[in-house]
């Protein structure tokens, strides 16, 4: 397998990607990062696999570190290598951390049908990991299943399964992914509906910074229900996606800032009425504070057809303005 951490984040386009966000800026995405350990990023495992950094104690597997850790706040530093195993976190405040980003894989393993982590934490922070070929019988097996608590992810990979991140509904949670790559995700083949690359649910708040989206396989890109959603300085190529959907889907409405963004819509699509939805499912949480400004769409080069960057099923109150939008698509719809 090529080693994730050699491959870019999100192109150069234009150098639409390039210049700051209109709102956001970059002290937002350096945000989502200090709130991971330095101390334990610099950490070094012990010749076990998993170590607690603060006690340097090894074990031979992650539930034994998670464990280990309980009810209290700890590191895990995790060795280069692929694991077939899982965890569940029932408590506390844990950090996984990869030796060497983009080297540490978790590859099919799930717990309780769900996931290969399953977080019921007060915290949790994921660091350089690889999840891959998550798949359950339920069409939901995911790389980390977020039951309560917050959740930061930073410069992360989730390949090749049914979902690359799902929450619960109802959580006080804040939810931060910055610099992480969700190629290959998503499906509808489920009777319960389709699996997203991340589908957030009823939370205060999403943050998506400098990541990637490409090669959806079904359902949405991102799909969240948070009643705020930020996604700044991220690229959706959906030009190798097969029966996707809309690139971002804010199902029940949303305040919040799609900024400085890169999309492109594929030919192979389930829908492609549309980029980006804004309460198609009913306006559930406030629009009027929502702001769509500064992103480039277009279709993937000699496709012709007809789409709207931003489809409105709400109250119309919506700010999209600055986008670059490409030949074929319309700015705005109310539908």
């Amino acid at each position: 397998m090529e080693n994730p951490a050699s491959r870019s984040f999100a192109p150069d386009m234009h150098g639409s990607l390039g210049r700051p966000s209109i709102l956001l800026g970059g002290m937002i995405a350096a945000a989502a990062v200090a709130l991971i350990p330095a101390a334990a990023l610099l950490a070094q495992p012990s010749s076990a696999p998993f170590t607690v950094v603060e006690t340097g104690r090894g074990f031979g597997s992650l539930q034994q570190a998670v464990d280990a850790i309980g009810n209290g706040q700890g590191s895990i530093a995790i060795r280069a290598g692929t694991y077939r195993e899982c965890a569940v976190q029932q408590g506390g405040s844990v950090s996984y951390l990869a030796s060497n980003a983009g080297e540490v894989i978790f590859d099919g393993a799930t717990c309780e049908g769900k996931a290969a982590l399953v977080l019921r934490g007060e915290n949790a922070s994921i660091a350089g990991l690889v999840f891959k070929n998550m798949a359950v019988p339920d069409y939901n097996g995911a790389g980390i299943r977020l039951e309560t608590g917050n959740l930061t992810v930073t410069q992360s990979w989730f390949l090749d399964s049914q979902q690359g991140i799902l929450t619960a509904n109802g959580m006080p949670s804040r939810i931060v992914i910055d610099r992480s790559t969700f190629s290959g995700l998503g499906t509808c083949e489920g009777a319960g509906g389709c699996a997203h690359s991340i589908y957030v649910g009823r939370v205060p708040h999403l943050r998506i910074t400098r990541s990637r989206f490409e090669r959806g396989s079904g359902g949405h890109y991102v799909k969240s229900r948070a009643v705020r959603t930020d996604v700044a300085a991220s690229s959706f190529d959906d030009s190798a996606g097969s029966s996707t959907n809309y690139m971002i889907d804010l199902p029940s409405g949303s305040a919040g800032q799609i900024t400085n963004n890169w999309f492109v819509q594929g030919r192979d699509k389930e829908n492609y009425s549309a980029f980006i939805a804004v309460s198609p499912e009913g306006r559930e949480n406030p629009t009027d504070d929502l702001l769509i400004a500064g992103n480039d769409a277009r279709f993937v080069p000699g496709l012709s057809r007809k789409s709207a960057f931003v489809a409105d099923w709400g109250a119309g109150d919506v700010t999209v303005e600055d986008n670059t939008i490409g030949a074929g698509i319309t700015r705005y719809e109310l539908r």
